[in-house]
């Protein structure tokens, strides 16, 4: 039987806040829904205090009755209820009323269940001006499709941690995989309603929650069949769902099937965006860039106000090593606000009780003796813009990075200043345009001359990150030029001393250089950028200097942390590597293990790999999940190489504890039930 997590309480000020705050937050909620909420009303008559009311959060929980949630209820009776260790103590409080409460974004309701115990259970729904409404069947439907959604989107940690959230596997056998794609064929056709993700501007059939869902389960369990056979019957009643079906069979190897079924639906849709994006991909997966590039042209005449079509554009471009054609294409991206998930907005819980499964315990991740408080880090790392990037700007920044990683720096500077107009030669070329015709300057004379003016005005003062004035000089020479301002699309007062007669339109001068004007966004994406090469530059170049001295080079584990972010990002993964592992020798980091598992699939390191595996899944297990997509994908992706019964002997041939590996062994057992390639040997 599987080991399932501690159960967390956030225990309330006052009884039932928190399912008032839930009410409250409805009307305000936008996508799948926050977590499901239980709340638990618990009794100990020879206490002072008689009741207290506590709450945790769930996800992956079957949500297709009112039975099944209440027998989830009846089920913390025995866990928590009798005999319990109350904030290290043993106390016999008693569970007099629960209350599961879970979101359905369909019709926009909270389902909720109240169990008396012993006694009755009450099932309604609850609408976002709080009156209830009659449970229906429809209702615990859509409700248990966005449940199975809500459990993949909560996997793995967000932006925003949720303090006190068990996570369950949703799907755990083929029999209820069957329940689950019965579920989305119902309601598939409704799936925009559930919106989309954050690169996504309008929702439409093919691109919306439940299509992300439905290919992150098909991708992460391997389950290609079962995929291929919802698809095709979806396909009949909308040929847009081909681009669904073709990128399961693509990742399926089953690429000629693809192939033919793309040929076949674009003679019938030619201008169907979604199938010329899966076609540019493709074309790029077998490298040819130059194919891609027609199929991305064609995707974005299309959808010219999607953000996705113009990134596929601006890779291509890139792959073909026209990167300022790329930098015009990512000029060209429409970006969006980027929308959080949902999350529960709690009032503040008298305390919390978070225990510890006994099962998960690993020495190296006792945190007993480190306080975060008394970690001073460089103020420096913690305000770099780029980590806090989401969506598309974060996408259109990768991009950029990339093509940072091929060319070099200065390289792009040169890049960025061919093809948008600098600040410096706007004013001039503004100044002096009549003055440049009659002399008969031609343009691009003009604009050398202010390119050099504005290289040489960027050599000026380069920046440091507050280090001691001696490092500072040290380092001059290493730090990495500042770009100069270009002109935003939409300059306002650029030249408040000339006259009205004087403010021309600036196209007339992005015209007359054949420039275009640089976007807002981008211009602070290259400022973004500047900030994180000049960090690293700083890092590198601090490092060799203590090597060639034979010094130790020290930072702190959260420092460490950082910096490897850092080269990730930048793409010097090597240095990444390094970074990570410096913090694993200070204390236990998830998220240096995450940096180090993804090297060791990249070399196919299947042992250093499947250590990884163990301590992250004993860590997940700690923080009430046992449940990781990215997780079970890994361990799926090494039976599939090496076969599930070396798998096995690898994991139990460590020296961990036998509780902790029969952790990672229900991945493999998993994989088993679902019958994955490599699972039967």
């Amino acid at each position: 039987m599987v080991v399932q997590p501690a159960v967390p309480e956030i225990v309330e000020q006052e009884i039932y806040e928190s399912i008032g705050a839930r009410t409250e937050s409805l009307q305000a909620l936008r996508e799948l829904g926050p977590p499901d909420l239980v709340h638990l009303i618990k009794s100990q008559p020879k206490s002072a205090v008689k009741e207290i009311g506590t709450y945790h959060h769930v996800t992956g929980m079957d949500a297709s009755s009112s039975a099944s949630l209440a027998a989830y209820i009846n089920t913390l009776t025995y866990s928590i209820g009798e005999n319990q260790m109350w904030f290290g103590r043993p106390q016999a409080w008693r569970i007099t009323t629960g209350t599961y409460c879970c979101y359905n974004a369909f019709s926009r309701v909270d389902m909720r269940v109240n169990v008396t115990i012993p006694g009755t259970v009450d099932a309604y729904a609850v609408d976002e001006r709080g009156e209830k409404r009659k449970a229906t069947d429809t209702l615990w439907l859509e409700t248990y499709l966005c449940s199975v959604l809500r459990a993949f989107s909560y996997a793995e940690e967000g932006a925003t941690r949720i303090v006190g959230c068990r996570k369950f596997n949703p799907i755990t056998s083929t029999e209820v995989e069957h329940k689950f794609l019965d579920a989305a064929e119902r309601l598939f056709f409704k799936g925009w309603q559930l919106g989309s993700d954050p690169e996504v501007q309008v929702p439409n059939v093919v691109s919306n929650h439940l299509t992300s869902g439905l290919l992150a389960y098909i991708h992460t369990t391997g389950r290609f069949a079962s995929g291929v056979n919802l698809f095709e019957k979806l396909r009949s009643k909308e040929p847009e769902v081909a681009s669904l079906l073709a990128r399961v069979l693509i990742d399926s190897d089953e690429e000629v099937k693809a192939v033919q079924l793309l040929y076949d639906t674009v003679q019938l849709l030619p201008m169907d965006n979604s199938l010329l994006d899966v076609q540019a991909d493709f074309c790029m997966r077998k490298g040819r860039y130059d194919l891609a590039l027609e199929c991305a042209k064609r995707a974005v005449n299309s959808a010219p106000s999607e953000f996705t079509t113009w990134e596929r554009l601006a890779q291509v471009y890139l792959k073909l090593e026209q990167y300022e054609m790329a930098l015009l294409t990512l000029n060209s991206c429409p970006m969006f606000t980027y929308q959080d998930r949902d999350v529960p907005k709690m009032p503040p819980p008298n305390k919390m009780h978070l225990p510890i499964l006994q099962e998960s315990v690993l020495d190296e991740m006792n945190e007993e003796h480190y306080d975060p408080k008394q970690e001073s880090v460089d103020p420096t790392l913690l305000k770099l813009p780029a980590a806090s990037l989401k969506g598309t700007f974060a996408k259109a920044y990768k991009i950029l990075t990339e093509i940072t990683s091929q060319i070099g720096w200065d390289t792009l500077l040169k890049c960025r200043s061919s093809v948008f107009v600098m600040e410096e030669e706007y004013r001039e070329e503004k100044k002096n345009s009549s003055v440049a015709t009659l002399r008969g300057n031609s343009p691009r004379q003009s604009e050398d001359r202010s390119s050099r003016n504005g290289a040489d005005d960027s050599e000026e003062n380069p920046a440091t990150n507050g280090d001691s004035e001696e490092s500072g000089n040290k380092l001059e020479d290493s730090i990495i030029e500042k770009p100069e301002n270009s002109v935003p699309a939409d300059p306002k007062g650029s030249d408040d001393a000339s006259s009205d007669d004087d403010k021309q339109p600036a196209e007339k001068y992005t015209h007359f250089q054949n420039k275009r004007l640089c976007e807002r966004w981008l211009d602070n994406l290259f400022m973004v950028l500047y900030e994180d090469l000049r960090v690293y530059t700083i890092w590198r170049s601090e490092f060799s200097q203590h090597k060639q001295q034979s010094l130790p080079y020290k930072k702190n584990a959260t420092e460490w942390e950082i910096l490897g972010d850092l080269a990730q990002r930048l793409h010097h993964h090597n240095e990444a590597l390094e970074a990570f592992n410096a913090t694993l020798k200070i204390r236990f980091s998830p998220r240096a293990l995450k940096g180090i598992l993804q090297d060791q699939e990249k070399r196919k390191d299947s042992r250093g790999a499947l250590n990884c595996i163990i301590k992250l899944t004993a860590w997940q297990y700690r923080w009430y999940s046992e449940f990781s997509p990215v997780l079970l994908y890994s361990v799926r992706i090494l039976i599939e190489e090496e076969g599930a019964v070396k798998v096995r002997s690898i994991v139990q041939a460590t020296n961990y504890p036998q509780s902790v590996l029969d952790l990672t062994h229900h991945y493999a057992q998993l994989c088993m039930a679902f019958r994955s390639s490599g699972s039967d040997g």
